[in-house]
């Protein structure tokens, strides 16, 4: 019997989430039934799991299990850049080995191209996802050598982009603080809370049985399979997949192997006509930071209105748990970082604030795989939960129907992640490298 020991935890409201129509919904389980694979998570990995599996077998009966209401959790919070290019958060400029980045981008733009058939397939509407590119922007000169760094690190292996000017920054969005950017094409951008809702409502129609507020408690395997157990209902099944990222660590496996670390949001309440003339600049952009601690920036033209989002703060958190002073405190991190880049949207107030959850693991591979017979992990995206998210789950789900592909073949070969440092002197050391480099960062913060 496994027991889970802990249930997932979301610091406030996400405003992706808040900002959409109310959502109809799926029924929480109840009652005993049974199906062939039960996926535990509706986020990217286990939707696409659930996707991929009745492309291969219209006929597998496939239950999606989700702890909270679909989107509430960390794929409708992230800030919803699915990108196709090397995007190491632990490296100064993003780039890594060349052959690893290689493959690593193959893997993502199969992901972004899953994605977009999906969008097709459900009808999702326009917003769920736009193939439109981003730019790693820069606030200081520092910034600006990370960006012509990466940029050549892109042409090395044959990759494009774009370095752009202080004025052309400036045109596109409104403002005057940054000294240049990298524009790179490739990269879709969702409204992340949006195109999760879709998607669920999507496999809901292929005929996968979707079940919100049905936290797992408990897993007991069996002489055919296993049972999934949560608070009211009781599953039957031949295989589990555990599509759950960090949460994996609370079913009892990837022990002091997984490094748990929440990132924070705040989003503006609509701007006015006055506030978007003040603005100026286009009617929707996306900055990743150059330097990877720095501040995430979008403005967004969606349902809900113009708004501005702003995402920074890295705080290490093994407990998975985060305290109302510590959201206090990164919220008026947040409003300095607003102002500074917005000057004359002085008074603007933020009406969304929330923190999300990511999970890497000190050698950036994935907690991927059997972990017993019947039993399988599709966790630990890197911090690239939309990408990688997608991808492990269509590789996950290929592994279930007994399909061998590139995909699964890149995933099997990631290893597993290494063991952690005991505490107190990871948190410590953890920390203390965050600390130093959101200070190193300086204005891209």
């Amino acid at each position: 019997m496994i027991n889970v020991t802990r249930q997932p935890y979301d610091p406030g409201l996400s405003g992706w989430n808040s900002v959409l129509p109310k959502h109809q919904g799926f029924g929480s389980l109840s009652g005993h039934t049974s199906a062939d694979i039960v996926i535990i998570g509706a986020g990217f990995a286990g939707l696409s799991a659930a996707r991929r599996i009745k492309q291969i077998d219209a006929n597998a009966r496939v239950i999606v299990l989700e702890a909270r209401k679909i989107a509430e959790g960390p794929a409708g919070r992230n800030s919803g850049f699915m990108i196709d290019l090397p995007h190491n958060l632990a490296s100064k400029n993003y780039a890594g080995d060349t052959s690893s980045d290689q493959k690593q981008i193959d893997v993502n733009r199969a992901a972004i191209t899953f994605a977009q058939d999906s969008t097709d397939e459900y009808s999702m509407p326009e917003e769920a996802l736009r193939q439109s590119g981003k730019i790693n922007a820069a606030a200081t000169d520092k910034g600006h050598r990370h960006n012509v760094e990466y940029a050549r690190h892109l042409n090395n292996i044959g990759e494009s982009s774009t370095l752009l000017n202080e004025t052309e920054m400036r045109e596109i969005c409104g403002t005057s603080y940054y000294l240049g950017g990298l524009y790179t094409p490739g990269t879709a951008l969702l409204q992340p809370a949006l195109y999760i809702r879709c998607f669920a409502n999507g496999v809901a129609k292929s005929g996968v049985s979707v079940f919100e507020n049905s936290a797992v408690r408990a897993l007991e395997k069996t002489g055919n399979g296993w049972v999934v157990s949560t608070q009211k209902g009781k599953v039957s099944c031949d295989s589990v997949v555990l599509a759950t990222n960090g949460h994996v660590e609370s079913f009892g496996f990837y022990k002091r192997r997984l490094m748990h670390i929440y990132l924070y949001a705040s989003m503006t309440a609509p701007l006015d006509d006055e506030q978007v003339r003040q603005l100026g600049g286009e009617q929707r952009w996306a900055f990743t930071p150059a330097d990877p601690m720095g501040t995430t920036v979008r403005k967004i033209n969606e349902l809900g209105g113009t708004r501005i989002v702003v995402r920074n703060r890295f705080t290490w958190s093994p407990e998975r748990h985060v305290t109302d002073a510590k959201l206090v405190s990164i919220a008026k991190r947040h409003d300095r970082s607003f102002n500074a880049r917005f000057p004359q949207l002085s008074g603007c107030l933020m009406e969304h604030r929330w923190g999300g959850l990511l999970c890497l693991s000190q050698n950036s591979t994935p907690a991927f795989g059997e972990l017993d017979k019947g039993l399988y992990s599709a966790c630990c995206q890197n911090g690239l939960g939309t990408a990688v998210g997608t991808a492990s789950g269509m590789a996950i789900g290929e592994m279930q129907m007994g399909v061998s592909s590139k995909l699964t073949e890149f995933f099997k070969l990631g290893g597993s992640p290494n063991r952690l440092p005991p505490e107190p002197i990871a948190s410590i050391g953890a920390n203390a490298v965050m600390y130093w480099r959101e200070l190193k960062a300086g204005r891209e913060l």
